[in-house]
């Protein structure tokens, strides 16, 4: 590894590092949790909200409206609670880079819609730009987590006294036991 690798891995390394990456991946997970937990409790009305943006077919929109909630909370459990930290941030990226293109295209249409995020209602705040930068953000966040979250404070580490599998990864090419 050349001397920027070391570098950028000892700043990735470092204790306030991982405690923002800490804070943010607990913060997403608590955003996630809340989202599908609003919409897993009105499946129908969250349903209006994903038939609004007008991009699945009619068929999907309700195997989404029961599906999707349950997803959110899934991965936002295991972001909150430090458990497969990885496989909770790349399902909580996917899922923010599909809503962020389904922001992004249903504003360039000029859609009027409600965003469905963190509300079923249909008077809710209609999407705007901010909501894109919001996303785009929660999304760098989430992959920031996905690639640098090494666990350190996190309950995967606390019970099985391991950290992520990137870290054992990095550990064992720098010679470190």
């Amino acid at each position: 590894m050349n001397e920027q690798g070391h570098v950028k891995n000892g700043f990735l390394d470092a204790k306030p590092v991982q405690v923002i990456l800490s804070a943010a991946r607990v913060v997403l997970g608590a955003l996630f949790l809340y989202a599908g937990a609003i919409k897993i409790i009105d499946p129908a009305a969250f349903a209006l909200a994903v038939y609004n943006y007008h991009i699945l077919p009619a068929w999907l929109v309700s195997m989404t409206a029961i599906i999707l909630p349950w997803v959110e909370v899934v991965a936002g459990t295991c972001l909150v609670l430090g458990l497969w930290i990885q496989g909770g941030s790349l399902i909580v990226s996917t899922l923010l880079l599909v809503f962020t293109v389904a922001l992004g295209f249903n504003l360039s249409r000029g859609l009027n819609i409600a965003c469905g995020c963190f509300s079923t209602s249909s008077v809710a705040e209609k999407i705007t730009w901010w909501y894109l930068l919001r996303d785009s953000s929660l999304l760098a966040a989430g992959l920031l987590v996905m690639f640098a979250d090494q666990g350190c404070y996190s309950f995967q580490r606390a019970l099985f006294g391991q950290p992520g599998v990137k870290y054992e990864t990095e550990k064992n090419i720098r010679g470190h036991n």
